[in-house]
């Protein structure tokens, strides 16, 4: 299987393994379970990059690549929150605090890196169906929707399975946010802060070439 995926994919493999190394020894030193919500956490957060892998596959813009679209958007900000868990760093002994940083600091990468390169396929496989102009707000809206979806999943505690099981109220939830604006200067301005940096750091890796190499994918 192993040879079937990519040298971008080897090396995300890599990075998250390297996390959960990190995760299984503090488990196996302190014998308690601290920092065990990063398993299920990645586990979200790898699952936008197999919607996008599996879009970029699509030669048609059909019903599947629709649905693999609407999945991928569903579940693109659980890549993103992963930064936010960095809330949870203090200092825990007997581990050492630098061995903790290590930890959180490393799962923020992988949830940082899975979001940047599953959005790069979603990027590739809408170039190659609509107008560029089209394609470039695409993108911008998914950095503002990744931020909004960040905001309800860290401090209204919404997930990606919400979207099914109470649509009603996330769609409540939406509409006040959307039409009592002035209500929610904090959740906005979170909103459009973390998608900005989010841009900020998918315009800065896209300068590297990586497109190039999510192309081989």
């Amino acid at each position: 299987m192993l040879k079937n995926i990519s040298p971008l994919e080897r090396m995300l493999l890599v990075s998250v393994s390297f996390t959960m190394l990190l995760l299984l020894t503090r488990v196996m030193y302190t014998k308690e379970l601290v920092y065990g919500f990063y398993i299920w956490n990645t586990f979200l957060a790898i699952l936008p990059l197999l919607f996008s892998r599996s879009l970029i596959r699509q030669n048609r813009f059909n019903l599947r690549a629709i649905l693999l679209l609407t999945c991928w958007l569903a579940f693109f900000p659980n890549a993103a929150y992963i930064i936010t868990d960095l809330f949870h760093y203090t200092e825990k002994p007997p581990v050492p605090k630098w061995f903790d940083l290590l930890l959180v600091t490393s799962a923020a990468w992988n949830g940082l890196l899975l979001g940047i390169v599953s959005l790069m396929q979603i990027e590739q496989f809408l170039s190659g169906h609509l107008r560029d102009g089209w394609v470039k707000i695409s993108v911008i809206i998914s950095f503002i929707l990744c931020g909004y979806g960040v905001y309800i999943g860290r401090y209204l505690r919404f997930n990606s399975w919400d979207a099914v099981t109470e649509p009603q109220k996330l769609l409540y939830t939406f509409s006040v946010h959307i039409f009592r604006p002035q209500e929610h200067v904090m959740m906005w301005a979170f909103t459009f802060l973390f998608g900005t940096m989010f841009g900020i750091v998918y315009f800065t890796l896209k300068q590297f070439r990586l497109p190039a190499v999510v192309n081989r994918l």
